[in-house]
């Protein structure tokens, strides 16, 4: 781990069907992408934007950040960060993936998934979270909250949107309260050597199914180390989600102006 580079990478494209211009909308003031540079920064070796759109790329330079040009015409975020990497022209041992409308991504997140690499086997990493009984089942049961299936040794052994496992002659009720369930964070983490191979590799039957790329790589049989972290992930997919976001801050501002 003493020895190991670190360097972040936060894909940040302009098209999206549900919020398009969505890293230079505006939250608390700032434009969604610095808050998410601004919260890593010090956190990794180095750090830059992989865009699409020259608009971004203007608006990281603009804020002191660094941004990389990449094509349009990737598939993932993983594509864009692989060819980021190539062209930010310096080596590291560690490609850390983060999500670009993820405003408030926190430090103990960055920490937990660079601690995976301390085990030697870790190819890629990733995080989860806890469902908590107060969660409430819905969530539980929600598609779009993945779960994560884990060995005894924190590795991933499936993904999915259905509930895994599923609690044999248990009242659905009860399950929160009978095992621990985990929810898939979407931060990656992975060796360079293992971020190019992984992303010439063909769709596979899973991650069509599941509509989920990390099976992709459990298909293929690389070793994906789980890091645990209690902090619930905010991203910013629509409007309405950077209207609270924006609400969110309003408070925390408050909170702060308000006489001890």
């Amino acid at each position: 781990m003493e020895n190991l580079t670190f360097l972040g990478i936060i894909p940040a494209r302009y098209a999206s069907t549900r919020f398009p211009g969505k890293p230079l909308a505006l939250l608390g003031g700032k434009p969604v992408i610095q808050h998410v540079c601004e919260r890593v920064e010090g956190l990794l070796d180095d750090c830059i934007v992989a865009t699409d759109d020259e608009r971004i790329r203007h608006a990281v330079t603009s804020f002191g950040g660094r941004a990389v040009m990449t094509s349009p015409s990737h598939r993932s975020g993983t594509d864009r960060c692989w060819e980021a990497y190539v062209n930010n022209g310096k080596a590291y041992d560690v490609v850390v993936n983060i999500q670009g409308d993820e405003p408030f991504i926190a430090a103990r997140q960055i920490e937990a998934i660079k601690q995976c690499f301390g085990d030697p086997s870790t190819q890629i990493a990733t995080l989860v979270r806890p469902f908590h009984p107060e969660d409430g089942i819905e969530k539980l049961l929600s598609p779009n909250s993945p779960k994560v299936v884990v060995d005894k040794d924190m590795r991933a052994l499936y993904f999915s949107r259905s509930v895994v496992p599923y609690l044999r002659d248990t009242e659905q009720a009860q399950w929160l309260s009978r095992h621990t369930f985990y929810k898939h964070i979407g931060l990656y983490a992975y060796r360079t050597q293992t971020l190019r191979e992984i992303t010439s590799l063909p769709q596979g039957t899973l991650e069509k199914a599941e509509s989920l790329e990390q099976l992709r790589w459990l298909e293929n049989g690389y070793v994906i180390k789980v890091g645990v972290c209690d902090v619930e992930t905010i991203g910013i997919d629509t409007p309405d989600d950077l209207k609270a976001a924006n609400e969110r801050i309003a408070r925390a501002s408050e909170r702060q102006k308000a006489p001890k």
